[in-house]
């Protein structure tokens, strides 16, 4: 008789999932990683990787082709998400702890708890107050570390945990679904991955997996930056990497490699000594150090997005099996874009397109049909209101995004947005990117860099244009433009509450 427990158990959990299936709200899972690059996403088109599993919540959902984030930087980001605001007023401009967002401030767990839901945050967080309006939460400090990572606990203790912080993460996400939600209750899990964050430690299991792959070099890696003063100014070049930390030559004694047990570090230097062996940077010239710096990089971070994606497909085939998928929400994004060598940089920050661009796929098999795409202009303020919009609830007046419920749903919106506004505000430290913020309209860029020795504006032509090459700033048949467009970057400031961006703009 033994054999019928675990039938029943399982017959329970389907059981629980239907039920739950039709209570009328959906379960909601949110999955944002940390510096993902629409470049290394299958369903993006990618030519360097495959990810069957990011794949796989496009193709049973929607798939956004213009999801833009507001300020293309970590932990900003994340303030967005919780709050439906911009920056300047959720109080997270940037990454320093001179400006933490406070976690007291009305968020959307608040909401969906006080709603019936139950709510939880596990993994990277990078927000230095405490986690609120979550029933349950155990999160990174700070950037976290790949191998064997430390964890903060509800009551403010550290737990380090054997492992790698992608499998571990989602080892306590899928533990919480298990045994921590109320089970009469619909839920709400965020999913916080640090991968791919610098500084790209793949997981041992994954060091093979690129092994002599050569990685197409972007036709723009030796920009010289003609035109663009902003960015000639910064300080993230593929070239200047770190030998040790970001590109493991020599790193044997640095603390993200001695905190390693004796297997995994075993394994990686079996992998990194054996492929350093071969580098000889004195018969080298300054660009084929360059390129191979750029083929160490891809490598570390295509890498990391293996075990990311993978790691995804164990949460989609837990809501299978737990008959939670139909029901369920799944929102796979990152809190910005990311360059793999376009300009001849790393990071993030600037108003231009690769940074701009958020990978958004969606799955809700109750709404969205399968192979929807969606190529309206879609903002990083508009993910808290459709998620409340979807789970019921109303949305707060002092949200600034919208939801965008009709563009997956098959409904029309024809006052859908025809721009959007951005602001980036970390200088000088780090990277050396001057604050700018600026407008974009399908087809048209302007963006102003109001500090700093390269002050300067930029105006770019997208679709003559998509690797933002020429800025068109100075030409004369373009200064009506250039107007029309100043006064919609006036309009958004305007409509966000950006007063401060305002009266800067009312100086120029």
């Amino acid at each position: 008789m033994k054999p019928i427990l675990p039938l029943l158990g399982l017959l329970f959990s389907v059981t629980l999932g239907f039920a739950q299936a039709t209570s009328g709200k959906p379960n909601i899972v949110v999955i944002f990683s940390d510096d993902h690059a629409l470049q290394a996403i299958g369903a993006y088109g990618s030519p360097h990787i495959k990810t069957p599993n990011i794949d796989r919540i496009a193709k049973e959902g929607a798939i956004f082709n213009n999801a833009l984030c507001t300020n293309s930087i970590c932990a900003p980001s994340r303030a967005v998400l919780l709050t439906g605001k911009y920056n300047h007023l959720n109080g997270q401009i940037d990454n320093r702890t001179t400006t933490v967002m406070d976690t007291r401030q009305a968020s959307f767990p608040k909401y969906l708890q006080e709603n019936g839901y139950t709510t939880s945050w596990i993994g990277k967080w990078h927000i230095s107050n405490t986690p609120r309006f979550f029933d349950y939460w155990k999160v990174l400090p700070g950037q976290g570390d790949y191998y064997n990572p430390d964890f903060i606990r509800m009551d403010s203790s550290l737990a380090r945990i054997p492992g790698y912080a992608t499998d571990i993460i989602t080892d306590e996400a899928l533990q919480w679904l298990d045994k921590g939600r109320a089970g009469d209750k619909p839920f709400c899990l965020v999913i916080g991955h640090k991968t791919s964050h610098r500084e790209w430690m793949p997981d041992i299991r994954d060091l093979d997996a690129f092994k002599g792959k050569p990685f197409a070099v972007p036709p723009t890696f030796f920009d010289k930056y003609e035109g663009r003063k902003a960015a000639a100014h910064q300080e993230m070049e593929i070239r200047d990497l770190r030998w040790d930390w970001d590109l493991k030559v020599n790193a044997g004694k640095l603390p993200i490699v001695t905190r390693m047990d004796a297997i995994q570090r075993t394994g990686w230097d079996a992998y990194y000594e054996k492929e350093n062996a071969l580098l000889d940077t004195a018969a080298m010239t300054r660009e084929q150090i360059a390129l191979w710096k750029y083929q160490r990089y891809m490598h570390d971070y295509m890498a990391c997005v293996l075990s990311m994606d993978r790691n995804i497909g164990r949460v989609l085939d837990y809501l299978d099996r737990h008959g939670l998928a139909e029901n369920t929400i799944v929102l796979y994004s990152s809190d910005q874009g990311f360059y793999l060598g376009e300009h001849g940089w790393y990071d993030k920050r600037f108003m231009y397109e690769p940074s701009l661009h958020m990978p958004l796929v969606m799955r809700y098999p109750a709404l969205i049909k399968p192979g929807t795409r969606v190529d309206k202009m879609v903002v990083s303020i508009d993910f808290t209101p459709t998620l409340l919009d979807l789970a019921g609830v109303g949305i707060p007046p002092d949200m600034q995004g919208v939801s965008f419920r009709p563009l997956i749903s098959g409904g029309k919106s024809a006052s859908w947005r025809k721009s959007m506004y951005y602001h980036y505000y970390e200088y000088p430290d780090h990277h050396r990117v001057l604050p700018h913020y600026g407008v974009r309209t399908d087809r048209y860029k302007l963006i102003c860099f109001y500090e700093g020795s390269a002050k300067s504006w930029e105006l770019f032509d997208l679709k003559k244009d998509p690797d933002e090459l020429n800025n068109l700033i100075g030409q004369k048949r373009h200064q009506k433009r250039i107007g029309g467009l100043k006064n919609e970057l006036r309009s958004l400031m305007v409509r966000y509450k950006d007063d401060q961006a305002l009266a800067h703009l009312g100086r120029d």
